[in-house]
């Protein structure tokens, strides 16, 4: 099972938790659960407006061994408007631009999706039971 919770910030709210998501999703082979602004998609909706956000941002995704992985699918623009990066164990790395980067079994860790033009961000924390 992998279980999400997101949260979105914006500087005003920095330090506050605002608008609180959850989804989850059994670890079987092919589950998706995607992050965007695309109600009719994703299963964590950010606001409209916040456009540094794609219609679909990121998804993570269930593979043939029960293991979880979170990819950033590439948007229509060439440079994104925004940065996301891992953050597991207090120590954060960049999630590169259609990119993805396994999320371990039995772990937990925060995915952040920052927009690069202002103080507002995506914070989506996840536990992968093992």
């Amino acid at each position: 099972m992998l279980e999400l919770t997101m949260a979105s910030v914006s500087g005003a709210d920095a330090g506050a938790t605002a608008g609180m998501l959850m989804a989850d999703a059994p670890s079987e082979p092919g589950a998706v659960l995607r992050v965007g602004r695309d109600r009719n998609v994703c299963r964590l909706v950010t606001p409209d407006d916040w456009l540094f956000v794609s219609r679909t941002h990121l998804e993570f995704r269930c593979g043939p061994d029960g293991a979880w992985s979170v990819s950033w699918l590439r948007g229509s623009n060439p440079d994104p408007a925004s940065e996301v990066r891992l953050v597991i164990g207090g120590a954060a790395r960049p999630l590169a631009y259609g990119g993805a980067a396994p999320l371990s079994r039995g772990g937990s860790g925060e995915v952040v999706i920052q927009d690069r033009s202002g103080p507002r961000s995506v914070n989506i924390g996840y536990y992968h039971e093992g």
